[in-house]
Formats: C-alpha cells, sequence, structure tokens
C-alpha cells in the first residue's frame, strides 16, 4: 500500500446563494457586487483532507453537516466555491439511489451507460457486463426497466456497476443501508478485497459499527467544518458525545436554570418533575404514551460498584437500571416492564415483573423505585432501553399507565470484536490427536 495521496482536498468551501424570492435572482444579476439580495449558506468550508491510496475513510455527522456536498465535490459533480482539489484516479460513486440511471431503459442498458460515462470501452464493458449482472443477482430482471425496480435492485444494479469498472477511488453516500443484509454482507467482503487490491474507499454512513469495522480512518464533520478526524474508534466516541452528552448538556442547563433539580446523581421523587431529560444519555427522539396515571419521572445506570454510567460500558458489565415511578392514585396488579432494542429496532430482550417474579404487583401507591439487574451479553453497538408500566384489570385486559419507548441510550463496547447481538459465552477445544466418534 503506497503512502500517495490520491485524494487531496486544501481549504475547500461551497456557498450556495438563498433567495427570498425567485425575481431577486434575475435582479442580482442587475446588481453584480453593488448589492446582495440573497443570504449565504456555506455548505462545507475550509476542508483540508488527504485520503491515501489504499485507505477506507469514513465520515460520520449529523444530517445537514456538509457530508454529501463534500462527496458530490469530491466525486466532480459539483463544483467548489474556494480551495483546491486534486483526484489522481479514476472515481466511482454512488452519490444517491439511482442517479445516473434513465427509468425507461433497462437494467443493462443502464449498466452499459454508466461504464461508458467513466470511460470503459465496448470491449472492456462487454466483458464485465456479465460480472456486474451476476454481482448483482439480477439475471432474471436485468433486460427490464429499471422504474420496475425496487429501491434494493436500484442498490445492487448501481452498486455492482460502481465495483466492476475497476475504480481507483469508490466513493459511497448511505446507498448500502437500503439493500438486504445478504447483499450488505456480500458488498462489505467485495469492499474488503477492494481495499486490499489498493483501491481507496468514501464510506458515508450513521452506522457507526460499520465505521469502527471497514474504515482505517474517520473525518467527523458538524456545520460543514471538520471537527475531528483520526482512529475511526476516537471519531465515533466524539460523534456520540456529540449526540447524547453535548445535547444533553443543554438540557441539563436548562433544567438548572429552570431550578428543576441536581444535575446529575441521586434520583429525582418531585412527581411534579420530569427529571428524565437531565441524564446524558436520554434519548430526546423517545416514543412514549399512556393514561398518566402513573409517570416514570427519573432514571440512572449503575455499574457492579454503584457508580452512574453515562455513556457506554463493557459487552457483558453487570448494571442496575434504577427508574421511579410514581403513582397518582392507589393501583393494583401492576407489572413493570423493560426492553432492549438494536438501532434498527431489533427487540434484544425484554422482560417484566410478572414473568420474573411469577405475580403481579399490588397495591402500589405513591413513589416507587424499580431495580432491574441484568449482564448486558451484547456485542458493540448502539443500544435503546425503554420502560413500561401497565395494569392489569380482572378481565385480564392490560391499561398502559406509562411506556417509555428508547428511553435512554447506551453503547456497548465489545474488545473481542464479535459478530451478531448477543455475546455468548464461547469456548473452542481442538483435539488434534486421534479421535473416535460413538
Amino acid at each position: 500500500m503506497s503512502s500517495e495521496a490520491i485524494v487531496s482536498l486544501s481549504g475547500v468551501s461551497k456557498c450556495y446563494q438563498a433567495y427570498g424570492k425567485p425575481v431577486h435572482r434575475l435582479l442580482q444579476a442587475f446588481y453584480k457586487r453593488k448589492k446582495k439580495l440573497y443570504k449565504e449558506f456555506w455548505a462545507v468550508r475550509n476542508i483540508s483532507l488527504d485520503i491515501q491510496r489504499g485507505h477506507t475513510v469514513g465520515i460520520i455527522g449529523r444530517n445537514g453537516s456538509g457530508k454529501s456536498t463534500l462527496l458530490q465535490i469530491i466525486a466532480g459533480t459539483l463544483s467548489p466555491t474556494a480551495g483546491d482539489v486534486a483526484i489522481n484516479g479514476r472515481v466511482s460513486a454512488i452519490l444517491e439511489l439511482g442517479a445516473g440511471f434513465n427509468p425507461e431503459f433497462t437494467g443493462r442498458e443502464n449498466a452499459r451507460l454508466n461504464a461508458s460515462i467513466v470511460g470503459l470501452t465496448n470491449d472492456e464493458i462487454k466483458k464485465r457486463m456479465p460480472e456486474i449482472i451476476e454481482f448483482s443477482g439480477l439475471e432474471e430482471f436485468i433486460d427490464r426497466p429499471v422504474k420496475t425496480y425496487s429501491s434494493g435492485m436500484y442498490v445492487r444494479l448501481a452498486f455492482s456497476v460502481s465495483i466492476n469498472i475497476n475504480p481507483d477511488i469508490l466513493i459511497i453516500d448511505e446507498a448500502l443501508a437500503v439493500g438486504d443484509i445478504k447483499f450488505q454482507r456480500k458488498c462489505f467482503r467485495k469492499l474488503e478485497e477492494m481495499r486490499a487490491d489498493g483501491v481507496s474507499i468514501i464510506l458515508v454512513t450513521h452506522a457507526t459499527d460499520a465505521i469502527l469495522a471497514h474504515c482505517d480512518r474517520a473525518v467527523l464533520l458538524e456545520h460543514g467544518e471538520i471537527k475531528e478526524q483520526g482512529e475511526p474508534k476516537d471519531v465515533v466516541n466524539r460523534y456520540l458525545e456529540m449526540l447524547f452528552v453535548e445535547d444533553a448538556g443543554e438540557r441539563v442547563a436548562t433544567v438548572v436554570n429552570n431550578g428543576l433539580g441536581p444535575l446529575k446523581g441521586e434520583l429525582n421523587i418531585n412527581p411534579e418533575i420530569d427529571a428524565s431529560v437531565r441524564r446524558i444519555n436520554y434519548n430526546t427522539a423517545e416514543y412514549r404514551w399512556g393514561n398518566g396515571l402513573a409517570r416514570v419521572i427519573d432514571f440512572r445506570i449503575l455499574d457492579r460498584d454503584g457508580q452512574e454510567v453515562v455513556h457506554q460500558c463493557d459487552s457483558g458489565s453487570e448494571v442496575t437500571i434504577q427508574a421511579v415511578v410514581h403513582f397518582f392514585k392507589p393501583t393494583t396488579n401492576v407489572i413493570y416492564g423493560l426492553t432492549i432494542k438494536t438501532v434498527n429496532g431489533v427487540s434484544v430482550f425484554g422482560s417484566n415483573s410478572e414473568k420474573v417474579l411469577r405475580k403481579l404487583i399490588k397495591n402500589c401507591d405513591g413513589t416507587v423505585l424499580l431495580e432491574f439487574r441484568l449482564a448486558l451479553n451484547l456485542t458493540g453497538g448502539e443500544y435503546f432501553f425503554s420502560i413500561g408500566v401497565v395494569e392489569r384489570d380482572e378481565n385480564r385486559t392490560d391499561t398502559v399507565l406509562d411506556r417509555r419507548y428508547d428511553l435512554f441510550h447506551l453503547r456497548i463496547e465489545d474488545r473481542e470484536g464479535n459478530l451478531g447481538i448477543a455475546n455468548l459465552p464461547f469456548s473452542i477445544d481442538i483435539h488434534e490427536k486421534e479421535f473416535s466418534t460413538v
């Protein structure tokens, strides 16, 4: 692998002119620089970045941080307002689902067209077409118009064309998130092969696990500027900190300024205050419903030593999840529940007090402290925790008093790098000598 920079950006910026009215765009041609009838929006600003040959670089950031604009500049489909861009090789890009495809053309015709655009000869296209079709798995659909394709089929064709034109630089902007899991795995295996062959890959995704698993370096963008770059693990942690810790800091400041209680530590027992928002790992996008006769008013996570866990913990850690529930009237036959889900909404684990204690909780009134104890035997990734309170009547009908889906977030760090979701106890015995079977 060469240390040569195949992509070099120096002071790259892109500014858009936002006009209040369409006529202002026409008038601006007459005013020129004498008067501005527009507001400037800098999508990216002063980006300097070198990408080495054979390296995979992940770019992450919140929506609107400038990721797609930066990729378009590297791909050559967008010109920068300022700065220099040096590209030393053939670029293949999947920037938008189906971009560059004519919906009236067949899959085969679109594959030929896209391959010719990047400079392949007719003989080269003819030679590579079987590989494009085979990798896409669209043999029976390849001669149908792409307007009949599903989004997953679009991705299959676009990715297959992009990797089979011998690019020096491959750019992928969230496209693989649309494909099915089997095809995603096939794509990532191919990306590893391409990287070994010296292809530079630029990957934009919100899936931090993909950044950690496949990238040599990562770049974090915020408001069009590079906030941090370096080792993927460090950059991903900074990104998560920005999402959950800094946002929480703003919420906490609001809570404290309004005199609503302590910043951290002890649990809130004031039923007039929902102190969950002060917790660093609180999820502002939670989904909450119920009749309000009971309310979850605070939570926190403690490790084995009783220390508060605020952002992440190691796989296999034993934790206690505390939740404070206040009942606004005496309630009987209550069930408390906890659920853990992945970012994609897949339920990892769920249980409740009825299953564990084999009974309903009687005569609940006032403030109750719940303590869920469990070992987080999960592989590395982002997980969301939900807490619910339900009342069951004599007809065995459950009424939701308060259910807080995805109430808080926790990152699990798996130093072993295992696959899947569950981190099961696992060992291997190897018997090299002769052995017999029964």
